[in-house]
C-alpha cells in the first residue's frame, strides 16, 4: 500500500517537473537557438560537483544534493537572467529573492524541510559547499557558453537590446571570473576562458 509519505514525495517531484520546459533566460535574450532548460543546467552543475568535489576538500554528496535543489524556485518563479548592467535586470535582487523565497515555501512544505535547508544554503553561501556549488553554477554556465560558440547557435553581428552591447557571448564570461570563490572554480574558469575565446574567433572568421 502506498503511504501519504511517498505520495507527498511524487507530488514534490511533480511539482519539479516545470523545471525541464523553463529555458534559461540569458540564452533567450542573446538569441540562442534551443537553449538548454533549468533542470538541463542543474544536472550540469551536479555534474561539477560530482567530478571536483574532492579536488576542492568538500563534501562529494553534500553539494550534489545542494545543487540539485538551488534553483528549485524558478520551477514557479520562471529564471531570471543575471545581468552586468544592474538596470537591465528583470527585477531588483531583492525582489528575485522574495519571489524565490515564496516559491520555495509553496514548493518544499514542513514535510521537506531537509530540501529546503539544502536550498537556504545555498542561497546564504553558509558552508564550503553552497559556495562551492556556487561556482560550480557558474562554470556550468561558461561551458554551456563555449557550447553555444562551437556551434555557432546564434548570430553575433545582430545586437539585439538585452545583449547590452556585448558581441558573441562575451558577457557571461565578463562577470564570471569575479564572482568565482574559490582557487580551483578559478583555475577551471581560465581553462574554459580559453576555450571559448578559441570558438570565438573561429565563430567570428567563419562569418568575415
Amino acid at each position: 500500500m502506498t503511504s501519504d509519505l511517498e505520495r507527498d514525495r511524487l507530488d514534490l517531484a511533480y511539482r519539479a517537473l516545470a523545471l525541464k520546459d523553463e529555458a534559461r533566460v540569458g540564452w533567450v535574450q542573446h538569441g540562442v537557438r534551443e537553449p538548454e532548460s533549468v533542470a538541463g543546467h542543474a544536472w550540469g552543475t551536479a555534474y561539477l560537483c560530482l567530478l571536483f568535489a574532492d579536488a576542492a576538500g568538500v563534501d562529494r554528496d553534500h553539494a550534489v544534493a545542494i545543487a540539485v535543489v538551488h534553483d528549485l524556485a524558478e520551477a514557479r518563479t520562471g529564471d531570471f537572467a543575471a545581468r552586468l548592467d544592474p538596470t537591465d535586470r528583470q527585477v531588483s535582487e531583492a525582489e528575485k529573492a522574495a519571489r524565490e523565497r515564496q516559491a520555495i515555501e509553496e514548493l518544499l512544505p514542513d514535510a521537506a524541510t531537509g530540501l529546503r535547508r539544502l536550498w537556504e544554503a545555498y542561497e546564504a553561501r553558509s558552508s564550503p559547499e553552497a559556495l562551492f556549488v556556487r561556482d560550480m553554477n557558474i562554470l556550468d554556465m561558461c561551458l554551456q557558453g563555449v557550447r553555444y560558440e562551437r556551434e555557432r547557435r546564434y548570430d553575433p553581428t545582430v545586437l539585439v537590446p538585452s545583449r547590452g552591447g556585448h558581441r558573441h557571448l562575451d558577457e557571461f564570461f565578463e562577470g564570471a571570473e569575479g564572482r568565482l570563490s574559490g582557487e580551483l572554480a578559478k583555475r577551471l574558469f581560465a581553462i574554459v576562458r580559453g576555450w571559448y575565446s578559441e570558438a570565438r574567433s573561429a565563430h567570428a572568421a567563419a562569418r568575415s
